[in-house]
């Protein structure tokens, strides 16, 4: 009966160990995470109508609970904090759109917000950046 004898050591394939994949795949990481930061750009303004239509689409489907579909105030409350959380709770936290108010102001800090968020930039000054005048 003919038995085989197992492979040479030095014809075997290589065995990289549990360690050497995970330190692989941190590296590819922090390069990934290095590239991104160097390469920010502000958030356009066609980047926030996608995502803010995604946020229409995911409160419309029920995503966000009920109360985000009770009435157009609390649904465009809810799709700013989709959109940003962040900006939301700097700009309307303490006070969310009331029913039929149009606040021109804060629009604009909410945008100027997510501009400086898309940059990394820290957001200190951004409420009562702009005026009531």
């Amino acid at each position: 009966m003919y038995s085989r004898r197992p492979p040479h050591p030095s014809h075997r394939s290589p065995r990289r160990s549990p360690a050497a994949y995970c330190l692989l795949l941190t590296l590819a990481l922090l390069f990934a995470s290095a590239a991104a930061k160097s390469s920010r750009r502000p958030i356009s303004d066609n980047e926030i109508r996608q995502k803010k239509e995604a946020c229409y689409t995911d409160v419309e489907n029920g995503l966000w609970g009920w109360v985000c579909r009770s009435s157009p105030t609390e649904k465009e409350n809810c799709v700013l904090r989709c959109l940003s959380p962040e900006c939301y709770d700097l700009i309307y936290g303490g006070d969310p759109l009331e029913e039929g108010e149009l606040d021109y102001v804060r629009g604009q800090e909410y945008k100027y917000c997510m501009h400086k968020s898309s940059l990394g930039e820290s957001l200190d000054g951004v409420k009562g950046s702009f005026s009531y005048s």
